[in-house]
């Protein structure tokens, strides 16, 4: 077990080290980090009370609280906790908001069951500066590659293919369009978001310098997420590998990824309501983009979903599906795409379907040990 406290965030974020954090669960909601583990000295309404306490008559009087607060109960209940954390990650840290009175106060009490369990200066805060500069300065130095492709051309299929990738959708929980979230509508906040890429980049940067790093194209916003901004202005600047895929194949791979993917789990965590949750699904997301569509287009290509899930809900054949599938990607998505490359032009180092775009990156990318 390490008895030395650490303030070197880089090896503690690139090895994975467990992190105890003993913020508040309100505070660890909001925003932490992959590797840690929410074990709080005080409830939210105990951290509530005691910042009253201290805004109101000081320090004192809040350690004061915070004792009376801490019942015989309470103290066996948070040793019991962190004691079996330390047990399972003895080279772990632990930490507060800024590695002051509540990490002190963790470990005066673990030292009073003989442990020494080491804390981080600084605490998240400390951490969580240290993670945006990493991803400043890293998105600004590291060479990507961004693969691009016509919607539906299956481009998170081959990045997922590929060596030394990042795959921003995973990270964000979702498939960047309209039609993008899951079934749980689950997105991890803009902080842990963020702290999540930054650790990702950075272990690029450190075992791959000169490797390019290759990313799908996305937009600014990935759900309610929004690519920071270091990363998005190099990605827009970035050569391009095109993935080229026939309308045809670019129908089926939407009715695949959003209908007969989605679907079987729709069913799984809503039971009997999932047809109308799933109604929803489609049909929101549609109205999603009702104002670019127009008016009549809209409610043509509503009502053609709408036949389409009473099909499949009645026979469980999506193929009804394709054809206003077709229609959105002919008359709203292509000449969205074709539009904004005539408004930006492009580098593009290679054009060719999955297994060419897999050669390509196979024979010309220098790979680093």
């Amino acid at each position: 077990m390490s008895t030395a406290d650490n303030t070197d965030f880089h090896n503690l974020f690139l090895h994975d080290t467990p992190l105890m954090d003993v913020r508040a669960p309100v505070e660890f909601s909001k925003g932490a980090f992959p590797n840690s583990h929410n074990l709080p000295l005080l409830d939210d309404r105990q951290r509530e009370l005691i910042g009253t306490r201290y805004k109101q008559h000081g320090q004192d009087a809040a350690i004061a609280l915070g004792l009376e607060l801490a019942t015989d109960d309470i103290r066996a209940q948070r040793l019991q906790q962190w004691m079996a954390f330390i047990r399972q990650h003895p080279n772990g840290y632990l930490y507060c908001f800024r590695g002051g009175l509540r990490s002190r106060t963790t470990q005066s009490w673990l030292k009073q069951q003989g442990i020494h369990y080491p804390l981080i200066p600084g605490g998240y805060k400390a951490m969580r500066n240290y993670l945006l500069e990493a991803l400043q300065q890293n998105a600004a130095q590291q060479p990507m590659i961004v693969l691009s492709g016509m919607t539906g051309s299956g481009k998170t299929r081959v990045l997922q293919t590929l060596p030394h990738t990042l795959d921003l959708e995973h990270l964000a929980n979702h498939k960047g369009s309209a039609f993008g979230r899951d079934v749980k509508d689950l997105q991890p906040t803009p902080i842990n978001f963020e702290n999540s890429l930054s650790i990702a980049l950075l272990k690029h940067v450190h075992y791959h310098p000169e490797t390019p790093l290759i990313l799908e194209d996305e937009g600014k916003r990935i759900g309610r997420l929004q690519t920071p901004l270091a990363l998005f202005d190099k990605m827009t600047t970035a050569p391009r590998l095109f993935l080229e895929r026939s309308t045809a194949e670019r129908v089926v791979i939407i009715r695949e990824d959003y209908i007969d993917h989605n679907w079987p789990l729709y069913r799984q965590h809503f039971g009997t309501q999932a047809e109308a949750q799933f109604q929803d699904f489609v049909l929101n997301n549609l109205a999603r983009i009702k104002n670019r569509l127009g008016g009549v287009r809209y409610r043509e290509i509503h009502q053609a979903f709408s036949q389409a899930l009473a099909h499949f809900f009645a026979t469980s054949d999506s193929h009804k599906f394709e054809m206003p599938i077709q229609r959105l990607l002919t008359e709203y998505y292509d000449p969205m795409y074709q539009y904004q490359l005539h408004e930006k032009p492009l580098t593009f180092l290679f054009k060719g379907n999955a297994a060419e775009i897999q050669d390509w990156v196979a024979q010309n990318r220098v790979h680093t040990v």
